[in-house]
């Protein structure tokens, strides 16, 4: 809490001191008027005549005998009686005094109560204006917190039923051919050939997702332990579109790497390269035929920045924010087709957020780059900026 804030606080609870304080000083007043009151009715000298005559009214006594017994009663005993009036003023002030704090307590209380009601804000009197600031505080978060919890049930049914769905399309598949090479034994080599090469092709799309399911679990929880190193990273981008030139070929495409030879970053090998790989998968996935991704990759001061640029069909600015998040599938019918389950980047943003990094996108005119930031050394945070394209050394990798 900030200087600013506790003066503020300080100024509500002041305000309620000072209503607090004329209050008891009403009391203060009240008691005075009372015992006020007491003396002028019982010890002035009209009020001594009063019970005088009230002593001969009443007890039949002539002037002399009830002065006699006046004296007796109230001026003999007078620190007793006096002692008495005060006890009975101060226990009459304490009631008072208890009955003003509960009403604030109740206040609070139903300000309390409110704390369970799903909308409106909680109102307190003025005077207790920091207590209903705090009050209404603790609703927004618990507010935020169970939003969170039905974000969290929520993705919890989300993974439920999308690996229902998206495994019972292999699943099926594969039932069905061998069901079909079941019923027919007598079916000849080069078919049962055939339809054993797509039950195969189907069982390992289901174990990819089956894995993707796994991985994204153990990402999101943050259950594994990164285990850094210096990379040489020009090395690992080499050898990564090497490793996916069969990809790239069935297209045409080809990766353009724009970086330092001794370009090195501080992370996880193999944790990185299954970022980077997930993100070239899906350039390439998405590029035009017979079009080249650049990878361009610098040091900005601090950190790496990695970016990935394809040529394609832009992203609409709505679904930007959209592509990290898990099963998301910018186009259905494609990815149902690649066997993609719609995990890749968000297990790539997973990756990158344990190394204290960013991952971003965006598109412009039949252009989709990603970009990447990672902290050169433990602890660096990475900017959000998009880094300029490298005027360093680039080399074509033809596929």
């Amino acid at each position: 809490m900030g200087d600013r804030e506790r003066r503020k606080y300080k100024a509500d609870y002041s305000q309620l001191k000072t209503k607090l304080f004329l209050e008891l000083s009403g009391m203060v007043i009240l008691a005075v008027v009372i015992i006020w009151v007491l003396y002028k009715l019982v010890w002035s000298h009209r009020g001594a005549d009063l019970v005088v005559s009230m002593f001969q009214r009443y007890l039949l006594l002539d002037y002399e005998r009830a002065v006699l017994l006046y004296h007796s009663i109230f001026r003999k005993n007078m620190e007793y009686f006096w002692m008495a009036a005060v006890i009975a003023v101060f226990l009459l002030m304490v009631r008072m005094l208890l009955n003003l704090f509960t009403r604030y307590f109740d206040i609070v209380s139903r300000g309390v109560d409110a704390l369970l009601m799903e909308k409106g804000e909680i109102q307190l009197p003025s005077e207790m204006l920091a207590v209903e600031r705090r009050l209404n505080a603790v609703k927004t978060e618990l507010e935020r917190r169970t939003a969170q919890a039905r974000e969290a049930e929520q993705r919890k049914n989300d993974l439920v039923m999308y690996l229902a769905h998206d495994i019972r399309t292999p699943l099926t598949s594969i039932i069905g051919y061998l069901n079909l090479i079941e019923e027919a034994p007598d079916m000849p080599a080069e078919q049962k050939a055939k339809y054993v090469h797509i039950t195969l092709d189907k069982a390992y799309r289901l174990e990819r997702m089956v894995n993707e399911f796994f991985e994204i679990t153990r990402y999101n929880l943050q259950q594994i332990t990164l285990v850094k190193e210096n990379i040489d990273l020009y090395y690992m981008l080499v050898q990564l579109a090497d490793e996916l030139s069969p990809v790239l070929a069935e297209n045409g495409n080809t990766v353009n790497l724009r970086a330092d030879e001794n370009l090195a970053v501080y992370g996880d090998p193999d944790k990185l390269a299954r970022v980077f790989n997930n993100v070239l998968k899906n350039a390439a996935a998405y590029s035009f035929p017979g079009t080249e991704i650049v990878i361009a990759a610098e040091d900005k001061g601090g950190f790496i920045v990695i970016t990935f640029r394809n040529k394609g069909n832009p992203i609409p600015e709505e679904k930007l924010s959209s592509i990290f998040e898990r099963f998301y599938r910018l186009d259905e019918a494609r990815i149902s087709n690649t066997g993609g389950a719609g995990l890749g980047l968000a297990i790539a943003k997973e990756i990158v957020a344990l190394h204290g990094g960013t991952i971003t996108a965006k598109s412009g005119e039949y252009t989709v780059s990603f970009i990447i930031a990672l902290p050169v050394r433990e602890g660096s945070l990475p900017d959000t900026a998009v880094p300029k394209q490298t005027e360093g050394r680039g080399i074509s990798i033809e596929t």
